[in-house]
């Protein structure tokens, strides 16, 4: 999918009733639309909407599109606490460039002292406490910025080709939280937001690493809720 200019959208009005969508036949109208007006979708169905960032690389093409198209959207950051200094220092670049309406939710226990109790567990040596350590730093605080919006619709910039898990996704599924999940960059590829990234001049992390996940291929929890 091409990021780039907008796209009419259909003449048909969509069914704006969340729980009546037909996933797979809103899916293939979607697959045409630009990332622009599947944002412009979301927005139209009328619900609580919030998006999603973790500030990793190229995060700022999501960030953009939302800026551009719905400025006052909530847009939801949960700061585990062990991101990299490149990481927060764009990110604070983000936030004043875009004028984000950006709320940051943490882990309830500092940094400091789980790296005291349980250091940062990786997967595969103690799968039991990497639960529970993605659980602290990643879903805890996610449940709490759910609770605190309420939201119907969540915007998230997941891709198909990031993991095998999102390859079984689509441009929107259901959560299993039962909130309606837009992924208005999913048929994006790499060079589709590299692009992006030079047209609008954006900054982004080159330092980025994400405890809960390890490697990019992985799932950190937020989307499988597990």
């Amino acid at each position: 999918m091409a990021l780039g200019g907008l796209m009419t959208l259909a003449a048909e009005p969509l069914d704006s009733a969340i729980d009546n969508l037909d996933l797979a036949a809103q899916n293939a109208i979607l697959r045409d639309y630009t990332p622009e007006d599947i944002v412009r979708w979301a927005l139209s169905l009328n619900q609580p909407v919030i998006a999603s960032t973790s500030f990793s690389p190229n995060s700022a093409v999501m960030l953009h599109l939302v800026a551009n198209v719905a400025p006052e959207l909530p847009i939801i950051w949960v700061d585990s606490g062990y991101n990299t200094r490149d990481t927060y220092l764009v990110a604070e670049q983000l936030i004043a460039d875009l004028k984000l309406n950006i709320h940051v939710y943490t882990p309830r226990m500092t940094a400091a002292r789980r790296d005291a109790l349980m250091g940062i567990p990786m997967p595969g040596e103690d799968e039991s406490l990497h639960r529970e350590f993605t659980r602290q730093v990643k879903l805890e605080p996610f449940a709490e910025a759910i609770d605190a919006f309420k939201p119907k619709i969540w915007l998230a910039g997941i891709r198909a080709e990031e993991t095998a898990f999102r390859k079984t996704l689509n441009i929107l599924s259901w959560d299993n939280r039962g909130i309606l999940k837009v992924a208005p960059l999913f048929h994006c590829e790499e060079g589709d937001l590299d692009d992006y990234m030079r047209r609008y001049e954006l900054p982004s992390c080159r330092k980025y690493f994400d405890p809960t996940k390890v490697a990019d291929d992985r799932e950190c929890g937020l989307h499988t809720g597990a």
